[in-house]
């Protein structure tokens, strides 16, 4: 049984974490401020309560299986005419005064003018649970933090030995199976349920039943099985970040319907595997695999410069230095900034569903704030315990692009982010973190942490990478020209016209290549490559399978194979 269960041990398990958040070992040194500034102790978190007892930061770590987080280039983020300008105390306090003047101008002050990406929404939020399964940051033994002055770049040693991810950086969906169904359940911990009576398959949440009192039943409504496992509102699943708003928490709910249904699928048509550990570990790996390669030729392949995808596959060298290396390690450059790309597809209001949109219905348009209302963390407006049953996603709203509705897609990969991003909902929530101070309204503000984030963490210039990676970088026109005038002074007052923010640089790159349409060749290479290296580095990816397919995974009734996320959803059952 035991080898049914990568994860008996429960050192890979983070359940409640939310998004943004840092976990500290508890016994660092400065664990107590930390968690008085909203990070959480790591033993609250994992499944493993010996973290708690344990003195040595080191011991703590290899406990909770922790990997590293380390540079692309390290000779980039070692020399300092590489990074945002910080050459002196005085100019350092330009630059932060600049980043923070940039971000408060990259937040939308008027509706979109312009056109939308031509990407299903549903892309951003996949792109959302990929990276909570291959990241989740932790401080070592010290505050990484943002708000601290004067605030400056970090030495990257001491980045690279404090900052360590919480996440085996493979797509291998510990996210979803958390223990797995032969653990030994941790006393006050929180385990992923599986079936009392057939434990290769999971729990699933049941919706709160309003019996059409509060608009119309989403279809299908004999169908009652479409919110995430839950116990006094928490949701039971493999990493907490997954209930923070409500597309990312269906689509968690269509992850878990998609492996049940992978156990019957192996069961009717793959006989020779006998016995509930081999029929459950089948139906993962089947689950697995159908989620990596759509990751990579459904998702990377919609959102990426045409051709990167297929680059990074063939390329039979090693660019980014990923599989070089013998300990497996999450790129700075790649987790601080580029894949931080989809904050700006993020729309702040959605076709959620039939009870929106039309006169009589709840309202126009389902916005962002009750997105994040709507889930175990947000509280479930009107005191319900699980999702109400005119709350469910209707799916082909967030895959099925229409000229007739605009909104069925993602806003433009652009240097504009959606309003509500100015003030996040939950994001202090736990902390003792006063909403009305600086470092609250800092916290809440996704722009601005993530430029001031990748400041204090050292991360190279957009320049350059693009001239490491041997792309041309963006000249000084393209980066200005027909830019919003207060994004554009922001650069200028600080210095950040030729030593640009590479988050801020992928972006506006996105734009002058593709039009906001897709990643340009910097972001696209940094994305495609680190995250087809690690499927290269994990030995049980479907790239290391012998050419498999979606054709030799699970069949859709219909005989055809899994290859859309659209066709995932209708394995899955709820499209």
């Amino acid at each position: 049984m035991q080898t049914m269960n990568e994860n008996a041990d429960g050192r890979r398990v983070i359940t409640g974490m939310r998004h943004g958040g840092h976990a500290i070992v508890d016994k660092a040194p400065g664990a107590d401020r930390a968690v008085e500034h909203g990070s959480v102790r790591l033993s609250e978190i994992t499944q493993d309560a010996e973290i708690a007892k344990t003195d040595g930061i080191a011991g703590a770590l290899a406990l909770a299986g922790v990997s590293d987080f380390d540079y692309l280039f390290p000779a980039l983020a070692n020399d300092p005419a590489k990074l945002l300008p910080a050459e002196t105390p005085q100019i350092a306090e330009t630059t932060v005064a600049a980043l923070n003047a940039l971000g408060t101008a990259m937040i939308e002050q008027a509706p979109p003018s312009g056109p939308d990406a031509p990407i299903p929404p549903v892309h951003t939020y996949w792109g959302q649970f990929v990276d909570h399964d291959l990241t989740a940051a932790t401080d070592n033994d010290s505050v990484i933090g943002i708000d601290v002055t004067p605030l400056t770049p970090m030495p990257p040693a001491d980045v690279v030995s404090l900052l360590v991810n919480k996440r085996n950086p493979a797509l291998n969906l510990d996210s979803l199976y958390g223990d797995g169904p032969f653990a030994t359940p941790v006393p006050g911990g929180i385990a992923v349920p599986y079936r009392a009576d057939d434990p290769a398959k999971f729990v699933l949440g049941t919706l709160a039943v309003t019996g059409g009192a509060a608009g119309a039943l989403i279809p299908p409504v004999n169908d009652n099985e479409r919110d995430l496992p839950r116990q006094d509102r928490v949701a039971l699943i493999g990493d907490g970040r997954n209930d923070e708003n409500l597309v990312v928490a269906q689509l968690h709910v269509a992850f878990l319907r998609f492996h049940n249904n992978a156990v019957d699928w192996v069961r009717a048509n793959e006989p020779g595997h006998a016995g509930t550990g081999a029929v459950f570990a089948r139906a993962r790996d089947l689950t697995r695999w159908a989620y990596q390669w759509l990751t990579v030729h459904d998702y990377l392949d919609t959102v990426l410069d045409v051709g990167a995808v297929d680059r990074a596959i063939a390329g039979e060298d090693d660019p980014l230095g990923l599989l070089g290396r013998e300990r497996t390690y999450m790129p700075l450059e790649f987790s601080v900034a580029a894949f931080r790309f989809g904050h700006s597809m993020v729309r702040g209001a959605y076709d959620w569903n039939r009870n929106f949109g039309f006169p009589g219905g709840f309202q126009e348009r389902a916005t962002l704030q009750q997105l994040f209302q709507f889930t175990g963390t947000g509280g479930f407006i009107g005191g319900a315990t699980t999702l109400p049953d005119n709350w469910p996603i209707e799916w082909q709203r967030f895959v099925e692009l229409d000229d007739l509705f605009p909104i069925r897609a993602t806003r433009p990969i652009d240097t504009f982010l959606a309003s509500p991003l100015e003030e996040m909902v939950n994001q202090l929530d736990g902390t003792s973190v006063p909403p009305d101070s600086d470092l609250g309204k800092l916290l809440v503000h996704l722009a601005r942490r993530n430029l001031l984030r990748g400041f204090r963490l050292g991360i190279p210039t957009g320049q350059a990478i693009a001239t490491a990676l041997g792309i041309t970088p963006l000249t000084v026109a393209e980066l200005t020209d027909g830019l919003d005038p207060a994004i554009r002074t922001a650069l200028e007052s600080g210095g950040l016209v030729d030593r640009t923010p590479l988050w801020f640089y992928v972006l506006r790159e996105s734009e002058v290549r593709n039009g906001g349409a897709a990643l340009g060749p910097v972001g696209s290479r940094i994305v495609a490559e680190t995250i087809v290296g690690q499927l290269r580095k994990d030995p049980r990816s479907y790239l290391n399978r012998d050419g498999w397919t979606p054709d030799d995974g699970v069949l859709l009734p219909d005989g055809g194979a899994v290859t859309s996320i659209a066709a995932f959803l209708r394995f899955a059952g709820v499209l």
